[in-house]
């Protein structure tokens, strides 16, 4: 049957027409009154099939439409209209289609903005997050997550965890998690090449508004620095608890002695009293560092800039390393070339500078030779302390800013270093938004090479 008569008005119209026409045919050979009666049921007709095509384009067609419009809407295509104009209760119904996919459409529209806005928070939040359902199968993994684990986000979404995520602790607080319903704790370490990774975990049960349990959410959660610092804590500790011990130690001990009658040899005397004033001297420096590295770690800490004379102020520090590098029999130069002046801390500059040559003096041996060097390189002030001493081993060299930390343990408190001296040095250069490098090969010499901004950053 051809496309045209499968609608069924048409086909409706073509089998009455016919049955008219063969009636005709049957009858011409008729008397009138049979051709007036064909005449007039031809008339019929026409009206009949002029009413039933009004009938279709008023009524049918427009449903038709509507039809199509409302399967758009169910396939999610919110942007189909009803573009043919009626009235009455097809005409209403139409706009109120219309209407009804406006709404959808802007229900999309922020349905999306806020997928995507959840998306962005969920993907850069600084924690690793697994969504898991009740089945175990994981629907969802962030960004984090993956920069922990590696791989990328299909290597896990649709999988069972204990399938793709090999760690027996997330194992156990994803069981945890679902038995006993309740937030569960944990902490892992994670190898990463030579390294290794602190991990807290925490798995959170999901219930739905019947509360019933439909999955877990697992967030991870890089402890790495919190545990470093903790071990730093830990290791200052007893680091100050090490060093104040020392000193405190050989006063006790040769009071002691003294007060058993070793008061009354003089010589014995002179000695012990040299000790103890020496390891009070010693104890004192240590406090004094000590507070010194407490004042510049203080959040409510401040230099106090000024303008500073860098001739004036070298001037000012060789006769006070001078005198102990020629007890040593060390040269000391100095080299300060123009006139240099910046904006800073002076006190806090000039104990950097003393701090790093009385560090050179004490690690170079005797006849040996210690320069200072201050130059203007062009809005930065670059000062050199250089010496030809023992220099550091290439694995010490990250480490000779922390405090308490010594290359050589025995031979640095020969020399009567508290061990916080390059620690200090390093947080005055960082307040003055400053920089400080280090050459050095064992055998040869170091050199320590400060950075400091000739402005007041907040000035300029």
């Amino acid at each position: 049957m051809l496309p045209l008569f499968k609608k069924p008005l048409l086909a409706y119209n073509a089998g009455l027409f016919i049955l008219v026409a063969v009636t005709g045919i049957a009858i011409g050979q008729m008397t009138s009154e049979y051709i007036i009666l064909v005449s007039i049921l031809i008339v019929e007709y026409v009206i009949l099939l002029v009413i039933m095509l009004h009938v279709y384009d008023k009524y049918m067609k427009p449903i038709k439409k509507t039809s199509l419009a409302v399967d758009e809407l169910v396939k999610g295509n919110y942007r189909a209209r009803i573009h043919h104009a009626e009235g009455g209760n097809i005409g209403e119904l139409n706009h109120k289609l219309n209407v009804l996919a406006r709404n959808l459409s802007e229900f999309q529209i922020q349905e999306q903005v806020h997928e995507e806005q959840l998306s962005t928070v969920i993907d850069n939040t600084q924690s690793g997050l697994v969504l898991i359902d009740e089945k175990g199968y994981i629907h969802l993994v962030n960004r984090k997550f993956i920069a922990m684990f590696g791989g990328n986000a299909h290597d896990y979404q649709g999988y069972l965890y204990y399938d793709v995520l090999e760690n027996e602790t997330i194992h156990e607080t994803v069981q945890q998690t679902f038995l006993y319903e309740r937030n569960i704790k944990h902490s892992f370490t994670q190898i990463v090449g030579v390294g290794k990774k602190y991990i807290e975990i925490v798995g959170a049960p999901i219930f739905n508004e019947r509360d019933m349990l439909k999955g877990a959410v697992l967030l991870l959660y890089d402890i790495t620095h919190l545990k470093k610092l903790e071990l730093m804590r830990k290791d200052f500790v007893a680091n100050v608890s090490h060093e104040l011990k020392t000193p405190i130690t050989s006063i006790t001990g040769f009071t002691e002695t003294l007060l058993n009658g070793a008061k009354d040899e003089q010589e014995s005397l002179d000695r012990f009293l040299k000790i103890i004033y020496d390891e009070s001297y010693r104890l004192q420096g240590l406090i004094e560092d000590l507070l010194t590295l407490s004042r510049l770690e203080a959040d409510e800490f401040k230099i106090a800039r000024s303008t500073v004379d860098m001739n004036q102020l070298v001037q000012d520090i060789l006769p006070i390393t001078e005198e102990r590098a020629k007890q040593k029999g060390i040269t000391l130069t100095s080299d300060v070339r123009d006139t240099i002046i910046l904006k800073a801390d002076g006190e806090r500059i000039k104990q950097v500078i003393i701090n790093l040559l009385n560090n050179a003096i004490s690690y170079t041996p005797e006849d040996g030779a210690v320069n200072l060097t201050v130059t203007d390189e062009g809005g930065t002030v670059h000062i050199q302390v250089s010496d030809n001493g023992l220099g550091i081993p290439q694995k010490a060299v990250s480490r000779i800013f922390e405090r308490f930390y010594r290359v050589d343990k025995a031979r640095s408190r020969n020399t009567g270093g508290t061990g916080l001296g390059l620690a200090i040095v390093k947080h005055i250069v960082e307040v003055h938004d400053g920089a400080i490098e280090v050459e050095s090969e064992p055998h040869k010499g170091s050199a320590f090479h400060v950075y400091l901004p000739t402005n007041d950053p907040a000035s300029s």
